[in-house]
């Protein structure tokens, strides 16, 4: 299951870049970087769900503790993901990694994060009812 689940969520990663490149090249031109940074979390939140809801249809969970398992890999890859390739690849520094999760501050990425673990529960229990 976890090489399985780690596939699975490679795709994700794709949809992030993609997510990316329209926040800054679409949103960050006609809003300002709260604004863009909300409304891109919107988008992945719903490009996220097709792409979590399709697969869910295709790719049957045994049971409701493994789709709970699958979406704890998928944060735990998508944290990790996000403050490697952050830091050490496109150079952030540590402290703007973190104001993404400042909720009080308007940035709302942890809802993503929400998301991306709770959707594999959500989609097998919607599928198997």
């Amino acid at each position: 299951m976890l090489l399985i689940s780690v596939i699975a969520w490679v795709p994700m990663v794709l949809i992030a870049i993609l997510n990316g490149i329209l926040r800054e090249y679409w949103f960050a031109k006609n809003l300002n970087e709260l604004q863009a940074h909300q409304l891109s979390t919107v988008t992945a939140l719903v490009l996220l769900g097709i792409y979590i809801g399709t697969l869910m249809l295709l790719w049957k969970i045994d049971s409701s503790q493994q789709a709970f398992a699958v979406g704890l890999i998928w944060i735990c890859l998508t944290i990790g993901f996000e403050f490697l390739f952050g830091h050490y690849v496109m150079r952030h520094p540590w402290n703007r990694l973190w104001s993404d999760y400042n909720i009080f501050a308007g940035r709302i990425w942890s809802a993503v994060l929400l998301w991306i673990g709770g959707a594999p529960f959500l989609f097998y229990r919607l599928y198997n009812q």
